[in-house]
């Protein structure tokens, strides 16, 4: 099924090529995703084609510092890219990026181009509130809201949209995405207790169905599993590869091991030296950079010389 475009999405007025450009230099506020998906309410979703992600020239800033330095890329649909590298290479940096978390650090600012599908986030008149309804992000930390029931958590970012869910549409969307998590059945006697009671794999879980409730194009994931223990881990694992069924899927992580396994691409990330900007030494499928790369640093990273 066709996904949603963001100009269909966004309907606000363009701004002015200034104001568009203080948008990529300056803070913007949080708030909670506010889109929901044209899909029927309640309706379960069907495999689909997911959208494209592609960052052309892409530099990132704090302040005056210089974070990560001419990243071009494409993360394809349907397929999971992971991004390695060593630590304070720029991952997390780029990944937040791709759905415009990196510009809610104060000073923080973006040059470059990030498309989705062919058009521009970072565009006139392009809402970053609604950006990241359609670009999900699951964090390294489970972090389910700890006042809120199992049932909430997921239900979260329905309860903000400003186009209103009805009692049935909202159980059949929050059963949905439970199922989608691998997480109904443990779960389904006890959708009224503090999601903050569950374990660590299933906290996670929770966030991930938390992410797809709002029915997201994108998924992206910032070590979704360095907490967790190596059985809630492939739980997760397993989890992805059903995901990118219906997503395109983003994972930083630092496991090689997880990568090689959950992944079908690979982008290895370096800096020269310590105070220098991180940037994309090559990106291909998974098994090609970890059996034959074209870069020697990439070859020495996923071989265990550094890193």
């Amino acid at each position: 099924m066709e996904g949603r475009k963001l100009k269909d999405m966004f309907g606000s007025e363009a701004k002015s090529g200034t104001e568009a450009e203080e948008g990529r230099n300056t803070m913007s506020q949080a708030g909670p995703v506010t889109e929901t998906s044209s899909r029927p309410q309640g309706a379960v979703a069907p495999a689909r084609r997911a959208k494209t992600l592609e960052a052309k020239e892409v530099n990132l800033y704090y302040g005056d510092f210089h974070a990560v330095e001419n990243v071009s890329m494409t993360i394809e649909p349907n397929k999971v890219t992971a991004l390695i590298g060593s630590s304070g290479c720029g991952k997390t940096t780029f990944l937040r990026s791709l759905n415009r978390m990196h510009e809610l650090t104060p000073g923080a600012t973006v040059k470059g181009d990030i498309e989705l599908d062919g058009e521009d986030i970072y565009a006139n008149g392009v809402d970053p509130v609604a950006v990241r309804g359609l670009i999900g992000m699951v964090f390294q930390q489970p972090n389910p809201f700890p006042t809120m029931s199992i049932y909430d958590n997921v239900a979260a970012g329905l309860n903000f949209n400003a186009r209103k869910v009805s009692k049935s549409d909202k159980d059949a969307i929050v059963e949905r995405s439970l199922r989608g998590a691998h997480l109904w059945d443990e779960v389904k006697d006890r959708l009224g207790r503090p999601g903050s009671g569950l374990s660590g794999g299933q906290q996670q879980r929770l966030c991930i169905a938390r992410a797809t409730a709002v029915s997201p194009e994108v998924l992206l994931m910032d070590e979704p599993c360095s907490a967790l223990d190596p059985v809630a881990t492939l739980a997760i694992e397993d989890l992805i590869g059903e995901l990118k069924k219906e997503y395109t899927i983003a994972i930083v992580t630092h496991n090689m091991q997880q990568a090689a396994r959950a992944s079908d691409n690979t982008a290895f990330f370096n800096l020269d030296e310590s105070g220098k900007p991180g940037h994309l030494v090559e990106i291909g499928p998974t098994d090609e950079i970890f059996t034959k790369p074209k870069k020697k640093e990439t070859e020495d990273y996923v071989s265990g010389r550094f890193g």
